[in-house]
């Protein structure tokens, strides 16, 4: 892929188990935002990540991972990732910041990437359903989002 197509893309991961209740939030916005329709967002979701994932984190500008916080702000917080070497190893889970990791060394990448942490309050298992303060959250994150990408100028992301 040329600098200028990765240059003009935006990938989201949205990751968590909607069997777990509020876990299934990053799959919840990931959703939403497929439904967006917009032309430079590419939008995937999983139970987590893995490392396949780390080609199409190589072949984005940005990357914007979605999960569930049981912990932190509430309606949620949107962080920086910065890469971080693996301190152990596993093929089933791995964090934002070792995925990018992998990407680096992998494939030379080096994409912006930021963490939307939508806080979830019941992670029971066998509940497909968000709580309701979870849902309102969900609905605050998804408007702060599309609002974030709409306004994002990877123009300068690409020097």
């Amino acid at each position: 892929m040329t600098d200028a197509a990765v240059s003009s893309r935006i990938l989201l991961l949205g990751y968590g188990n909607p069997a777990r209740g509020d876990d299934g939030l990053g799959p919840a916005c990931a959703a939403a935002a497929a439904s967006w329709n917009l032309p430079r967002l590419t939008v995937d979701q999983d139970y987590q990540l893995k490392l396949e994932d780390a080609a199409a984190v190589a072949a984005h500008a940005v990357v914007i991972f979605v999960d569930a916080a049981a912990e932190g702000p509430a309606p949620f917080a949107f962080l920086a990732v910065e890469p971080a070497p693996l301190s152990g190893f596993t093929t089933h889970a791995l964090s934002p910041a070792q995925l990018l990791e992998i990407a680096h060394r992998s494939f030379g990448a080096a994409p912006e990437a930021r963490l939307l942490a939508i806080r979830g309050y019941r992670f029971d298992y066998f509940c497909e359903e968000l709580s309701p303060p979870a849902a309102a959250n969900l609905r605050a994150a998804a408007d702060f989002l599309k609002g974030y990408i709409a306004a994002l100028d990877l123009a300068d992301l690409s020097s």
